[in-house]
């Protein structure tokens, strides 16, 4: 065992560590070829859960299993209405066992504010702004009535004339924006 192992800040430092190694590297996949693989996320998931019991024992490896569980029962939704990607869904289940509950909030709140901001983007330089709102009214009317009375498939990722954005590089942009705010205002 190192020196130090157990000293909470450097704890910290190794879980964020190895969440923006995984992120970067999951973002950059994601970038490329806008699939986030399972070799990845599997041993990303593994990993998260072997550092943090070894770094906290009995307490480490609950604080991996929750925020891993947290992560894969907020997005479960999304992901079977077909509006997230599977590689997406298990990143995040990845970045929860590294993190835990409390980091993994942060990170996955991050996250959907950046991808929000790159779906703006999009919109506006695609000249989608009427679909996009239209799609918008048609989700909101399946939230509101529990899908009652909605076509299926019209606003999923198996629609072809869909936006698709890569939620893995809107993931790997919000662990390094949190690493640097954390380490610049010593929230570490």
């Amino acid at each position: 065992m190192l020196p130090g192992m157990h000293d909470p800040a450097w704890s910290r430092i190794v879980v964020w560590g190895l969440a923006v190694l995984l992120a970067l590297l999951a973002g950059w996949l994601d970038w490329r070829s806008r699939r986030i693989p399972n070799w990845l996320t599997v041993s990303g998931f593994v990993l998260g859960l072997g550092v943090n019991t070894a770094l906290g024992r009995w307490g480490g490896f609950k604080s991996g299993l929750e925020g891993a569980g947290l992560a894969l029962g907020l997005l479960f939704v999304p992901v079977l209405l077909r509006g997230m990607g599977a590689g997406d869904w298990k990143l995040m289940g990845a970045l929860g066992a590294c993190l835990g509950p409390q980091r993994l909030l942060q990170v996955l709140l991050v996250s959907i504010f950046i991808v929000g901001l790159m779906a703006l983007v999009e919109m506006v330089r695609k000249r989608r702004t009427k679909q996009t709102l239209s799609n918008l009214r048609v989700l909101l009317h399946a939230f509101a009535t529990f899908g009652m009375g909605v076509r299926e498939g019209i606003v999923t990722l198996d629609n072809p004339t869909a936006l698709r954005l890569p939620f893995g590089v809107a993931t790997a942009l919000a662990v390094v924006i949190l690493v640097f705010t954390k380490s610049t205002f010593k929230t570490f």
